[in-house]
């Protein structure tokens, strides 16, 4: 039923109940309708398939809103406000090999790491006098689990008697899941004040949309005096978490009001429809690195590698780097880390009993959710997290 407060779905049970009504309504109130009865079978049935029509007009219905959208239906909402979802993306890097002086391959050449993860040149290499070359390459899968380590690609996939060595002198980066539902309709519900401008509001919406940023703040001093940061009088600071500079600095142009100073580290030249520059400037957001102290009491249950998947865990949900070398979002831009949600993930593990844990910034260990500032995001790193289990 749908009226002023919204769509109510009938269930099975109501649908029974109002047919159950309507045939002693026609037939007599001593009609059988009980389970073994003819009647009662048929009614029954007939109830069953109408909630399944009426469990999919529910789900019409909810398609339609941000907060209860889900799967495609939400990503058809994101045009509204200008954004689509992230999909699932390759890491990539610079390769270094070494093989016969002169040498070529074309693109496709397959390397690997020795766990097993593959990857490909995206462009010929030719080896040089010196018997090396570089080249650019992309991993054959998307997702978090190939951002590998430095040093870790090391394997030669068909084996060619004129390339000997490969390595990766740097971590390959740029690898990520699709983005889930609750990653969509949190950057959904921070955009929508994108339609318009020459406001806070428009301007972290209009950066939250350009590919690659994964999170923005926007803070403004609004006073006749530079601010404790020192920010100048009338100007604002935006912090930006990923994205191309130049695309971020055209944006801000585009959205800000005429006259108002930016203020930053980074600074771009843009040009007006006139052909005139403007430098803009901007910040990247401040990693803060968070340090994690874990006694464990386990059970019989606990994994040999118990130790390594809590540290995973923390590491999934704060966001920042494995021991392996894969790359995990974590949190966005100003959340906080919960102190509480540490213990959850802690408890994700098989086996654990009982959790002892401190967490903090700068050194400093406590018992309760360390506070991020809008501008600040926070990383942790395996090294970061101390883990110490008994039975």
């Amino acid at each position: 039923m749908l009226d002023k407060t919204g769509f109510k779905r009938k269930r099975f049970s109501d649908l029974f109940t109002d047919m159950e009504n309507k045939a002693r309504e026609v037939f007599g109130e001593t009609m059988n309708t009980s389970e073994r009865s003819p009647l009662g079978i048929i009614l029954r049935i007939f109830a069953w398939f109408l909630a399944k029509v009426w469990s999919t007009a529910e789900d019409v219905y909810n398609s339609g809103y941000i907060g209860t959208a889900t799967g495609v239906n939400l990503d058809r909402l994101g045009p509204y406000v200008g954004i689509s979802r992230i999909l699932e993306q390759f890491a990539s890097g610079i390769a270094v090999l070494t093989g016969t002086a002169g040498h070529s391959e074309p693109a496709g050449f397959r390397l690997a790491t020795t766990g097993g993860i593959q990857f490909e040149t995206t462009e010929r290499l030719t080896f040089g006098n010196d018997g090396t070359a570089s080249v650019h390459v992309q991993a054959i899968e998307p997702g978090q689990d190939s951002n590998i380590a430095a040093g870790t690609l090391t394997v030669v996939v068909n084996p060619n008697p004129n390339v000997l060595t490969v390595t990766n002198l740097e971590a390959f980066t740029g690898g990520r899941e699709k983005e889930t539902d609750a990653e969509f309709r949190t950057r959904f519900q921070q955009s929508v004040a994108g339609g318009g401008a020459a406001s806070v509001d428009a301007l972290r919406g209009a950066l939250l949309r350009l590919e690659g940023v994964r999170a923005a703040a926007v803070i403004e001093n609004n006073t006749m005096e530079p601010d404790a940061a020192g920010r100048p009088p009338k100007s604002f600071q935006a912090y930006v978490l990923g994205g191309d500079e130049q695309t971020i600095a055209e944006t801000i142009f585009a959205t800000k009001s005429g006259g108002i100073e930016t203020f930053g580290d980074i600074e771009k030249e843009v040009m007006d429809i006139a052909g005139y520059g403007h430098v803009i400037k901007f910040s990247r957001s401040e990693e803060v690195a968070v340090q994690i102290e874990i006694a464990v009491a386990s059970n019989e249950s606990y994994p040999a590698d118990g130790d390594d998947q809590i540290r995973k865990a923390i590491i999934r949900y704060i966001g920042g780097e494995d021991e392996a070398g894969s790359y995990y979002n974590g949190l966005s831009m100003g959340a906080d880390v919960v102190y509480t949600r540490l213990i959850s993930a802690v408890y994700s593990v098989p086996g654990v009993e009982d959790v002892s844990l401190k967490v903090g910034k700068d050194g400093s260990m406590d018992t309760q959710n360390v506070v991020i500032a809008p501008y600040q995001v926070a990383q942790t790193k395996a090294e970061y997290i101390a883990v110490s289990s008994h039975v």
